[in-house]
Order: structure tokens, then C-alpha cells, then sequence
């Protein structure tokens, strides 16, 4: 059986939450390096890259042994959870099933804000995302992180129980981008029930080599990268998963 292809950038939240996925579950799997936004050759606008992604959006995985693709990181996840019958991550129990499903679809215009808000305006300067849509993607941002933190995470370690799910890990993708180690773009620090499941989350497997790329571009709270340092933060996560396959 061949591996299984993921097509996007490990700068992606999206696609670091099915990086890390794959790497937890020791699944292996060909990072293709696909640029958001462009019709190049490797372009998610590409017409190539629209037969198997009409959306043109990252990630996007392929099974070379059946021609099978499928975009959408929260499908990608559950549909992988079930095939391969990860039932640790994704439940057998249709009502434990159904709670990770709830959050997965509250996850798109809530906790996605982290990037809509605070991390797309400075690494993608051609968005030109208005300041209006910036303040709002951030009060967004803060009612979702209230809800975790009095609900979710008042009483258990993780979000959908007192182990990790699909939800935790489609959430930090989110989240930990934005706290100190990394881009340090929003203050977290209201929010300690969400600050130590952040901690916990830092010791399931994969989580060092899928944040490779915002450990290599640092703080950005008060300086725009250079896309030179973008590129750079990408290929060197793009090494760190090819070594941690070949460990």
C-alpha cells in the first residue's frame, strides 16, 4: 500500500491539526507542498489541484492505491478515525462521536477566528483583511475561549472528556498558535482552564514536530514576518516530519 498524501503548507492550521493526527497515530503519509492561493503548478487554484479540491483549499489528502481525495481537515479526520478505526481519538459511542462532531462544526466561526483575526492579518498582508473584520474575528475569538473555559474545560482535562480527541486537536491547531511560545498575538492569561489544557496538550505525541514552523518564525505581536521567513518556517517543518517518519 502506498502512503497517503496530504497537499498543503505545515504553516496551516488546518493542516498541522491532520499532520498531527497522522503523526500520533504513526500512519505514513507524503507531505505535498501546495501554495494557497496561487494557480502555479503547485497553486491550490491550480486546475490539477481543483480536480481533486474543487474548494481549492488546504489540506487536501489523496490514497494513491485508490485515486480517493478528500478536502476539508475536520472530514479528512473523521473520515481517516473511521477507516482506520482510531476509536481513541474519535469514539464508537455515536453520542461520544456526536459531542466531538458538535465541536468540529462550532470550531469554523469561533476558535477559527484565532487566525481570521490575529495571525492571518500579519503573515498575509495580500488579504488586506479590514480592521473591522479583525475586531470582530477577536471578540469572536474571546466568547469562544470563555465558553471552553467555563464549560468544556471546567471539568475535564480535555474537551470532550479527560482524553484527547479530534476536537482537542482541531482546536489547538487554533489556539496554540497564538499563545507566547509561539506568535504571542493574544493574551491567554484570563483564561487558566484553557491555559493548562494548552500545557497537556504540549505532551501528546506529534505536537513539537507539527508546530515546528511557528517555533521557527517566533513572536509576531509586534513585527510582520518577511515571506523569507515564512518560506524558511516552512521547510524546516517540512524536515522535521520527514525525520520524525524515518525515526
Amino acid at each position: 500500500m502506498q502512503p497517503l498524501i496530504v497537499y498543503g503548507v505545515p504553516f496551516s492550521q488546518p493542516v498541522r491539526a491532520v499532520l498531527w493526527l497522522l503523526i500520533l497515530k504513526k500512519l505514513p503519509f507524503e507531505l505535498s507542498l501546495i501554495n494557497p492561493g496561487s494557480k502555479g503548478d503547485n497553486g491550490s487554484r491550480n486546475p490539477n489541484y481543483l480536480e481533486k479540491n474543487p474548494s481549492g483549499t488546504i489540506p487536501c489528502i489523496e490514497e494513491p492505491d485508490t485515486g480517493f481525495t478528500l478536502g476539508e481537515a475536520h472530514a479528512i479526520m473523521t473520515y481517516l478515525s473511521r477507516t482506520h478505526k482510531w476509536f481513541d481519538v474519535y469514539p464508537e459511542d455515536e453520542r461520544e462521536r456526536a459531542k466531538i462532531d458538535a465541536y468540529l462544526h462550532y470550531h469554523h466561526r469561533n476558535v477559527r477566528e484565532a487566525s481570521l483575526g490575529l495571525v492571518a492579518p500579519k503573515v498575509r498582508k495580500d488579504l488586506d483583511i479590514p480592521e473591522l473584520m479583525q475586531e470582530n474575528a477577536k471578540r469572536s475569538l474571546s466568547g469562544a475561549l470563555t465558553t471552553l473555559e467555563n464549560y468544556q474545560l471546567k471539568q475535564h482535562k480535555f474537551l470532550c472528556g479527560d482524553h484527547v480527541t479530534l476536537a482537542d486537536i482541531a482546536a489547538y491547531a487554533e489556539i496554540g498558535q497564538v499563545r507566547p511560545a509561539f506568535t504571542n498575538v493574544f493574551d491567554l492569561t484570563p483564561f487558566a482552564n484553557v491555559c493548562a489544557w494548552l500545557e497537556r496538550m504540549e505532551s501528546v505525541d506529534g505536537h513539537d514536530v507539527v508546530h515546528t514552523p511557528l517555533r521557527e518564525l517566533g513572536d509576531i505581536s509586534t513585527e510582520a514576518p518577511t515571506m523569507e521567513a515564512i518560506k524558511n518556517a516552512n521547510v524546516m517543518a517540512l524536515k522535521a516530519i520527514k525525520a520524525s517518519q524515518s525515526s
